[in-house]
């Protein structure tokens, strides 16, 4: 993944500032400026690794001569006591990034686990995992890259990236109306995805000429019946509270695809630490930054 495009580097600078790593009082009153160190990333759980660069960058916004040297790569599963990434240079810098690194890398992480492990669940079903658009605010590139690191499949990436048709839009005209004025103004042909409910609004929208339609918190007797109904003539999404549970039963009915909102908005983090410890120098002239950086 590219960290240095605008959209990465102003959130990491946000995080950063946040922080104010820049203006760290205490490391810079207890450490002095010429100290260098060594530092390692280490896994305190399983998991899938994502957020490696994005890691890195952050050290590197800090201070340039930071090395970064990654031991792992985003996709790789990790273990309990592994090393993920070796760090060295001013050891006022390590430490001032620490806390910042480590938030974008456990995040990112958690997600790429989840969503491996969703993943796994449906893997030869012939059904894809799916995320969403309720991500947190500012992160949507970064949680979206860690879906697919963790092998699920990227939704619609902000509003201008696909046409979804949702109930509130429904409120202002029929999903007839709403699929005829969609196909119509869709550039390049975009696939038009209509929401529903209940089963009348399903064949309302096949009528229509639907392209994708959303089961929604429909329950597994209700799918069972939308994927007979629909006869493959449109792509079928299930949404609603997807649990592993739901999704191994649901996978079972027919569906194409399954929508996980709880991919981005509220994965636990996977738990890594940073330790650090002196480098016999205490030079920053003699110090060695050839390590890789992004």
């Amino acid at each position: 993944m590219k960290t240095d495009c605008p959209e990465i580097l102003r959130l990491i600078d946000l995080a950063l500032e946040e922080d104010r790593a820049l203006r760290d009082r205490t490391s810079a009153s207890v450490i002095p400026p010429d100290v260098l160190a060594n530092a390692e990333i280490i896994s305190k759980a399983e998991g899938v690794l994502a957020g490696l660069e994005v890691a890195a960058r952050v050290f590197l916004r800090i201070d340039p001569g930071v090395s970064f040297e990654a031991i792992k790569k985003d996709g790789e599963a990790v273990h309990p006591g592994e090393c993920l990434a070796r760090i060295s240079g001013r050891a006022c810098s390590i430490l001032s990034g620490e806390r910042t690194s480590l938030n974008f890398l456990q995040h990112l992480s958690g997600i790429a686990t989840y969503a491996s492990q969703l993943a796994a669940l449906v893997r030869g079903k012939g059904v894809r995992i799916l995320d969403t658009r309720k991500t947190v605010p500012g992160m949507r590139l970064l949680q979206k890259y860690a879906v697919s690191v963790g092998g699920a499949v990227n939704h619609r990436m902000n509003l201008e990236d696909g046409i979804l048709i949702k109930n509130n839009h429904l409120r202002f005209c029929s999903i007839s109306e709403a699929v005829a004025r969609a196909k119509k103004k869709s550039p390049r042909k975009m696939p038009v995805e209509v929401e529903v409910e209940t089963l009348k609004q399903l064949e309302e929208a096949l009528s229509a000429g639907a392209d994708i339609i959303m089961l929604d918190n429909m329950d597994e007797d209700l799918m069972r019946k939308a994927v007979q109904i629909t006869a493959k003539r449109a792509r079928l999404e299930a949404s609603g509270d997807m649990t592993p549970a739901r999704i191994k039963a649901i996978c079972e009915l027919g569906i194409d695809d399954i929508s996980v909102g709880g991919l981005t908005h509220s994965v636990r983090a996977l738990n890594m630490s940073l330790r650090v410890k002196p480098q016999e120098s205490s030079s920053p002239e003699n110090e060695n930054t050839s390590g890789r950086r992004p």
